[in-house]
């Protein structure tokens, strides 16, 4: 057993949470050490985010394509060569993945590529070698789950094999309808495919705003993706024909059943246990600024219950570093994070749902407007329908923001800004959005909750 000089920081995990807080620790001129047993960039850069909106875009040309005839443009049909398609996926990956590396190293970071594990309240052991810090932070990450008993072998797939196909299925059923299996149910159906989508709760991406997942599930219709809710998974049987999935009592076949259930913590194994670290079905539990309670550890991103999500990780991960060289950062609350789906249509919120408000200020105390995109001209010409829907407290400020359509991602920002910033309707009314843009539903949605309707009835 060697021992390294000591650090200020040592982080056991690369990805967005455990490189961001390298890198802004580094910034403030902390000594940092950042253990990483894969690759630097973690599963968003190489087995999530950047891959999956790679082959979203992807799948967007090849349904523009199938669309241009409906507005008199006249295309040559052609096949999907997912060579080619997989090769530009995987170059986006590496322009990114070389261009953090750059980073690290440009901000004289400690990489150590190799498998770490706690061996003490403030010692990461790699291969033999102890490295010593003032502080650490836990930032593992995530894996694919599966359900007891579901192998993942063969034709029983997760994200990651998803991602490495070199070949369009047929068929496909996906077991989940949540982010990661509402994605690859449409990157799917726009190569061609036939898909089923199987989910045990009452809707599709059901942890949104209700009108979201309704008019979701009525644009997944449309578009020809099968889907049954409130159907649980029972067995699958496969050969080398395909899948034969049992689900609420009916048989769905497939090339292959895509398991998209969620993700679990990355914990196991890495000596979080042995050292104390308060843990619940894997997670690893901190207080609101992210210490564990146990000398002067403190966890980021995925591993830490919550939403999944990589800015989360990457937000937490610059919370730690600020946090260790004193300049007390602001704690943002889960709710005040943005989630996007890059299904066709998206998903965006962020906030309270009307439901969530409710509960937190009473029925009779929370307003919302539903602006529809019908009435929007950009929408119109990108042919999407969807809504933008405000939340807000009576006579109080804005609380939540959802939306639903084409390209609606683009347009978290500005939600994100009037729910963290506690904008009143009133506040937002008298801007003006650029015409015609998207975004000026969300200014057409905020007059008509303060009030003042245009192009929408109160």
């Amino acid at each position: 057993m060697t021992e390294s000089p000591e650090y200020d920081l040592v982080i056991l995990g690369g990805g967005s949470g455990g490189y961001a807080a390298a890198l802004r620790g580094a910034q403030l001129g902390l000594k940092i050490a950042l253990v990483e047993a894969d690759k630097l960039g973690g599963t968003c850069l190489h087995r999530g985010c950047i891959p999956t909106k790679a082959l979203l875009h992807a799948a967007e040309l090849a349904e523009s394509v199938h669309e241009a005839g409906s507005i008199g443009i006249d295309l040559q049909l052609g096949g999907v060569d997912m060579q080619k398609v997989n090769e530009y996926k995987d170059g986006v990956v590496g322009r990114l993945h070389k261009g953090l590396q750059g980073l690290v190293s440009g901000r004289k970071v400690e990489y150590i590529n190799g498998w770490g594990t706690l061996t003490g309240p403030n010692t990461v052991t790699v291969d033999g070698t102890e490295y010593t810090g003032k502080n650490v932070l836990l930032a593992s990450g995530s894996y694919s789950k599966s359900l007891p008993g579901l192998e993942i072998t063969g034709r029983v797939i997760t994200s990651d094999q998803a991602l490495q196909m070199d070949w369009v299925p047929q068929r496909v059923v996906v077991l989940g309808g949540g982010v990661i299996g509402l994605e690859f149910a449409s990157v799917w159906r726009s190569l061609g495919s036939e898909v089923t989508v199987i989910e045990g709760l009452p809707h599709l991406a059901n942890n949104e705003e209700e009108a979201l997942s309704k008019n979701l599930e009525r644009a997944f219709r449309k578009r020809g993706i099968q889907f049954k809710t409130n159907t649980m998974f029972e067995s699958v049987e496969q050969d080398d024909s395909g899948v034969r999935v049992t689900a609420g009592g009916a048989v769905y076949e497939g090339d292959v059943l895509l398991v998209a259930v969620g993700r679990g913590p990355a914990t196991a194994n890495l000596g979080y246990e042995a050292q104390g670290i308060p843990m619940d079905r894997g997670f690893v539990l901190t207080n609101e600024r992210l210490h564990t309670g146990v000398a002067n550890i403190y966890a980021a991103g995925d591993i830490v219950p919550g939403l999944q999500l990589a800015h989360r990780g990457f937000q937490q991960g610059i919370f730690v570093a600020e946090e260790i060289a004193g300049l007390n950062p602001v704690v943002i609350s889960d709710d005040n994070i943005p989630r996007v789906t890059y299904c066709e249509p998206e998903l965006a919120s962020v906030g309270l749902t009307e439901k969530k408000a409710q509960e937190i200020y009473g029925a009779d105390e929370v307003e919302s407007i539903e602006y529809n995109l019908a009435g929007n001209g950009r929408s119109q010409i990108l042919k999407t329908a969807g809504l933008i829907k405000l939340v807000r407290q009576k006579n109080g400020p804005i609380v939540g923001f959802h939306a639903v359509g084409s390209r609606v991602g683009e347009l978290v920002g500005e939600g994100q800004l009037m729910v963290n910033w506690e904008a009143f309707p009133e506040d937002i009314a008298p801007l003006l959005h650029a015409h015609p843009t998207q975004n000026e539903a969300i200014g057409e949605a905020a007059m008509a909750l303060a009030g003042k309707p245009l192009h929408a009835h109160n």
